[in-house]
């Protein structure tokens, strides 16, 4: 069983920046995947960005140059770092890992991006 915690959200103000954090039970060199999405208001959950494996990225096009995904093996943590942030940023964000054919997500962290 693999537990993720998130950490960071909060208010932002517009063109702001913040740096999410996903603390994993587990070794995440060992998981097949790991990543962010995040549901706004009456949405559908979405991809935001994702490690998979130890070298591949990817971001959803809407994010792109605005947000990076990082790792810390030492501390078994993922981060996200946005910058200019926009009113459309507002959402819960999730952090979610693959793991031995099975899906773990965090409770998620709010992010608020108002003046």
């Amino acid at each position: 069983q693999v537990q993720l915690v998130e950490s960071g959200g909060g208010l932002v103000q517009p063109g702001g920046a913040l740096r999410l954090s996903c603390a994993s039970s587990g070794n995440i060199l060992s998981f097949n995947a790991m990543g962010w999405f995040r549901q706004a208001p009456a949405k559908p959950r979405k991809l935001v960005a994702i490690l998979i494996g130890r070298d591949s990225t990817n971001y959803a096009d809407s994010v792109k140059g605005r947000i990076t995904i990082s790792r810390d093996n030492a501390k078994n943590t993922v981060n996200l770092q946005m910058y200019s942030l926009g009113p459309e940023t507002t959402a819960v964000y999730y952090c979610a890992a693959v793991h031995e054919g099975r899906r773990y997500w965090g409770q998620g962290t709010q992010v608020t991006v108002s003046p």
